[in-house]
């Protein structure tokens, strides 16, 4: 009997399902894997912000990955928002322990309008212990730019620093380039020295339904990957979803704010 491609999803649950938990579970869903969850923290959020954060307590992250690793073998991890040092320490623990492959790392910092998601003594610990077990970062401009000691980043250096990043973490790093101004979105790419650094662009879509692209994005690469693409080709491939996605979801609306993109629009009629 045929077992799913399944993915294990660690992040935060947003209310207005546009992100998080929420958007990670959509998005495998409609690239035909099987989401599983592990939830570090808890927001009341819509499309204009972000009114509060509950963080789930470590010994319950810690339950909640025991439970899944007992019963399901996984394909993928995407891990999120964790928010906090012991959320962060449980989860580093926890992914050396049992080795689970194909770890994408998106490190969300700040939500897309603007509120900060992330408790800044915990990064640190993100930088020295959780990226170097990660086998791919997807920080956006902003996240690099923290990674990198409060570098300057812009379209003409973009290149530059995502090989920065490679080179400081030892890591396969994507670094986004979504909300920099121009006529393309351009990403990076840097897997290791001896490969070349890819860029993949895409015409930037005026769109203000721009809520969980980075959830989205990543949770995508990890579906690829399961899959049994290369890193390459996982990469190239969640870009050219997103980006999909973000063109269907520029003519619906939801919210008052930054709506959602659209997860299912091969699927929809």
């Amino acid at each position: 009997m045929e077992r799913y491609k399944t993915i294990l999803s660690i992040a935060g649950s947003d209310s207005s399902a546009g992100a998080g938990i929420q958007a990670d579970i959509k998005t495998i869903a409609a690239l035909q894997c099987y989401a599983c969850t592990v939830i570090t923290a808890v927001t009341a959020q819509n499309t204009q912000g972000v009114q509060s954060i509950h963080t789930i307590p470590a010994d319950e992250i810690k339950k909640q990955l025991q439970s899944i690793v007992d019963d399901i073998e996984i394909d993928a991890v995407k891990i999120g928002m964790l928010g906090n040092i012991e959320s962060i320490k449980v989860v580093v623990e926890f992914l050396k322990q049992h080795q689970l492959p194909n770890i994408v790392l998106d490190p969300v910092m700040v939500a897309t309008s603007g509120d900060s998601l992330f408790d800044t003594t915990a990064l640190e610990i993100l930088k020295n212990e959780l990226i170097p077990i990660s086998n791919l970062v997807t920080p956006n401009v902003s996240e690099a730019a923290v990674l990198l000691d409060g570098e300057t980043i812009s379209n003409d250096t973009m290149r530059d620093s995502t090989v920065r990043l490679g080179l400081k973490y030892n890591v396969p790093i994507l670094l986004k380039g979504g909300h920099m101004v121009g006529k393309d979105s351009k990403d990076y790419l840097f897997i290791d020295l001896d490969s070349e650094i890819h860029q993949l662009a895409a015409p930037t879509i005026d769109s203000q339904n721009t809520h969980g692209t980075g959830c989205t994005l990543s949770s995508a690469i990890a579906s690829f990957l399961a899959k049994g693409m290369n890193l390459e080709q996982a990469v190239l491939k969640a870009k050219g979803y997103i980006t999909q996605s973000i063109g269907a979801g520029k003519y619906l609306t939801l919210g008052k704010g930054h709506g959602p993109v659209h997860h299912f629009w091969e699927f929809w009629d």
